[in-house]
């Protein structure tokens, strides 16, 4: 019997950070005609952050949360949750995209990563962060000189980093692929996503924040001057409306000509033993991601269970909003069950306890941006690309600078005044997202023609 056979053969397909008891009482559904100063679409981490902020900047500020689900049932309750200072899908990619403002986005990075532990502290929430730094490990022929290149730019722009050969990165994790890491020491770390959102949620709602669940938006409209949002059961007017909806890009059609919805799977491990964890090492418990084209992220949680991630697919239109019934399946976990093996052979005792997926916003420059509507009085703010555990904080702020129209200096970067590239629409997105995901599965063993067309796509504007 194979190593992944074993170890998923009672694994329950649910998101392991949603299976809690700690889960709160969910908010009544809307139900009737409401009217608010600001009305938040979404009730992930973009809006929740947004409703907080709203409501610290400005007390006697009227705002309304609705939710299509319940609170960090979308992608906010499923990802690897591994935290660091930046808000461009890393410091290459940030690079890569706005070299000019590099200095500066390093910055407001940093004073975001402030502002989230400052809420932590202030609103008392507990959300199992640990900050033992985040590591990028090599993995195969030639990728300590891409982790080294980590280092050098990592340190260039003043951050507290430390370069590891390879006998120094498996001596904090103890894998036989590892060829050496840049371990980033300050503001970063991990934390329990869905007890972030929770949290988030209880802090909103003890600033006065009217909160709705099971509220889905069906209509969007201006009548007579004011924002009409139809839901199943009721209809809000706002002066203002923030779309916090992400991967899901409800409130205009225009938004998902820039935004791909893509699904990133993941697996927790039952509880490590003590033993079981010194074989392992990790005592400084740090998030990880490796260099592979098709990377791969893991790290610990509080109960030391190891959460393992990093498989994409992609489902023909829309239905990356939901869970798919192939994501409760075994057959597309165990290719990832399989790399897990390969990280940590000496784990092959392990048995996993949940499988799931979720959804992942993606856009061409792997970083947030903002699409205004009526006027300026409705804004979407999203595209994370995966990085949006810390960074919708960020997104949420600016989002709310620009329904206000502030006079804030990131209101005239160009991460606010520009957007990502136009992306086809399906069949197109299909087929070219199979093609490119059957590559990414092997192009770092096989090359050939996925090597190519991995060329291709990066061209295009994906920088994967």
């Amino acid at each position: 019997m194979s190593f992944a056979t074993k170890a998923l053969k009672d694994v329950t397909f649910f998101p392991f950070w949603l299976d809690s008891p700690d889960a709160p009482d969910v908010c009544h559904q809307l139900i009737g005609k409401s009217e608010t100063d600001l009305l938040i679409v979404g009730g992930g981490f973009t809006g929740l952050w947004a409703a907080v902020q709203a409501k610290e900047q400005n007390p006697k500020r009227d705002v309304v949360l609705i939710e299509a689900g319940k609170v960090a049932y979308g992608a906010s309750g499923r990802p690897g949750a591994i935290v660091s200072t930046s808000l461009m899908h890393g410091l290459h990619n940030a690079l890569r995209i706005f070299p000019d403002d590099i200095e500066i986005l390093e910055k407001l990075g940093q004073d975001n990563m402030g502002g989230f532990l400052k809420t932590l502290e202030n609103h008392k929430i507990d959300a199992h962060q640990e900050w033992g730094g985040e590591l990028t490990v090599g993995i195969g022929k030639g990728s300590f000189e891409t982790v080294k290149e980590e280092y050098e730019v990592h340190a260039k722009y003043g951050h507290d980093v430390e370069l590891l050969d390879r006998d120094a990165v498996r001596a904090q994790v103890n894998s036989p692929l590892y060829t050496g890491g840049c371990w980033s020491k300050a503001l970063s770390g991990t934390v329990h996503p869905a007890r972030l959102a929770w949290g988030l949620k209880q802090a909103a709602l003890s600033l006065g924040v009217h909160m709705h669940e099971h509220t889905p938006m069906e209509k969007i409209e201006r009548i007579n001057g004011v924002m009409e949002v139809k839901t199943h059961d009721g209809l809000v007017r706002a002066r203002k409306v923030l779309l916090c909806t992400n991967a899901f890009a409800a409130g205009d059609k225009k938004i998902k000509r820039r935004v791909v919805g893509i699904r990133d799977r993941v697996m927790a491990t039952e509880p490590l033993s003590e033993e079981q964890m010194d074989r392992v090492g990790w005592k400084n418990r740090q998030g990880i991601y490796d260099t592979r084209t098709q990377l791969n992220y893991t790290r610990l949680t509080k109960d030391n269970r190891i959460i393992f991630g990093g498989r994409l697919a992609y489902y023909y239109d829309g239905t990356n909003n939901h869970d798919p019934a192939h994501e409760r399946t075994v057959e597309p976990f165990g290719v990832l069950a399989d790399k897990f093996n390969n990280y940590f052979p000496q784990l092959d005792d392990i048995k996993f306890s949940h499988a799931w997926s979720g959804p992942i916003a993606l856009t061409t420059r792997m970083a947030a941006h903002f699409q205004n509507y009526h006027g300026g009085d409705v804004v979407w703010a999203g595209g994370y690309s995966g990085f949006g555990v810390s960074t919708s904080r960020f997104g949420a702020r600016v989002g709310l600078a620009k329904l206000d129209d502030l006079d804030l200096p990131e209101l005239k970067m160009d991460l606010s005044t520009t957007m990502p590239n136009w992306v086809p629409p399906e069949p197109f997105r299909w087929i070219g997202s199979k093609i490119t995901f059957n590559a990414l599965d092997s192009v770092d063993e096989k090359g050939g023609w996925r090597r190519a067309w991995v060329n291709l796509v990066q061209k295009l504007g994906f920088p994967i």
